[in-house]
């Protein structure tokens, strides 16, 4: 990892402003300072400052971003990687991207499956090139599996979700799962497995109605609030609108209880603002009802991400991939996303979220899902991971623990 000492100038994203003529000084693999360009020779690093020249095209440094839900990317499906390599280049993708920290997501699919795949991803999280893992099943509901194989979807089982995290070795972020299925909820269910083995109970895929959500809700508080350690304060809600019965004024379903819930504080959502999945209009609703603290952004990318359309694998199951958008092709249900989560920003803020919450709800939330103090944000004694943007968000420059990876001083 790096190993120089180097300033990073321009417009500095953070949480809660943005630094007009910014400086980020990296020393190895971890920020060293943060600041305004005046500050720096008080701060004792005026040197390093006037080699990094003051940029004149209005630039934007962003904390490297937190994809907590990803698929793939680069041709290649986390799913269905058989190796390591296949899935780093999907991580690769990403990254090039400004997405550097990416938990990989696989699908519904047979208990044995999901344990080599699980094993093989431990291993790229102990080399710190992913994240985590996220089960986007089994323990699903078959009237909104979405783009999951219906035949590897079955009850929830605890013993399984026990093994699934030994088989993760401390790796596995979250789960998602359907509360209305017997053994989810409960006492020993699956929901108090994942939460006691350090895991998020990520809500979705589901066929639950207002009342069974509510329940579901109230209880995975009350789990987590007895929990001594857990990963994340709060659950999660797997992509929100997807895979889960639309709102209607006489029959509710689950959508009015969740955002209940994350108004006041409880469950966090995911969106997919890709511009496909969820209108941009209603992320910037959701956004105006519950704010930032209660929205993570993700990408829910599958292997068509960065690369052209065509057809594809995901979990086993064909898709096909026309503008950008990936159906599978026995249903025609959307098929994961091909954007990039820069891409999910972009959009978002162009809806009218302001850019400092855009970036937050796609890196300080992620980090936080994550458990992670030491990504998702620009400040002293964070991880030096930073994505340089041009005014339109486009990336210029991507840093990784101190390295680049894209761009760079000449």
């Amino acid at each position: 990892m790096g190993s120089s000492v180097y300033a990073v100038r321009g417009r500095v994203v953070l949480p809660d402003r943005i630094l007009t003529d910014g400086v980020v000084v990296v020393a190895g693999d971890a920020i060293a300072w943060v600041g305004e360009s005046t500050d720096a020779r008080v701060a004792g690093f005026g040197q390093e400052v006037l080699d990094a020249e003051a940029p004149s095209d209005d630039r934007l440094i962003l904390p490297g971003l937190v994809d907590v839900h990803c698929h793939g990317g680069g041709a290649q499906s986390f799913p269905d990687s058989t190796s390591k390599d296949q899935a780093l280049t999907a991580v690769m993708e990403h990254r090039q991207w400004g997405t550097t920290s990416l938990v990989a997501s696989l699908v519904t699919a047979s208990p044995m499956v999901l344990r080599e795949r699980a094993e093989m991803l431990a291993d790229l999280a102990d080399a710190g090139q992913i994240a985590g893992i996220h089960f986007e099943g089994p323990f699903i509901a078959q009237g909104h599996c979405g783009a999951q194989d219906p035949r590897h979807i079955q009850s929830p089982n605890p013993a399984l979700t026990r093994e699934l995290l030994i088989a993760s070795r401390g790796h596995a972020v979250s789960m998602t799962v359907a509360p209305e299925k017997p053994y989810t909820m409960g006492p020993g269910g699956v929901a108090e497995t994942l939460v006691d083995g350090g895991a998020v109970a990520s809500f979705g895929h589901t066929d639950t109605n207002a009342q069974r959500m509510r329940q579901a809700l109230r209880e995975i508080r009350e789990t987590i609030a007895r929990s001594p350690m857990p990963r994340c304060a709060h659950a999660t809600v797997t992509h929100l609108f997807n895979g889960m019965a639309p709102m209607h004024h006489r029959d509710p379903g689950p959508v009015p209880e969740i955002l209940a819930d994350a108004a006041g504080g409880g469950v966090i959502v995911e969106i997919i603002a890709d511009g496909v999945h969820v209108s941009p209009e209603l992320v910037r609703n959701v956004y105006e009802l519950v704010g930032r603290e209660q929205i993570v952004f993700v990408t829910d990318a599958m292997a068509a991400a960065g690369v052209a359309d065509g057809a594809y694998v995901l979990g086993g199951q064909e898709v096909e991939v026309s503008d950008g958008v990936a159906r599978l092709g026995r249903t025609g249900a959307i098929a994961g996303g091909t954007a990039h989560l820069i891409d999910v920003v972009r959009t978002a803020h162009a809806a009218g979220i302001p850019l400092v919450d855009a970036v937050y709800m796609a890196s300080v939330q992620g980090a936080r899902i994550l458990g992670n103090d030491q990504v998702g944000r620009i400040g002293e004694g964070y991880r030096a991971d930073l994505v340089v943007v041009t005014p339109d968000l486009e990336p210029m420059r991507v840093i990784f623990r101190g390295d680049d990876v894209v761009g760079g001083e000449a």
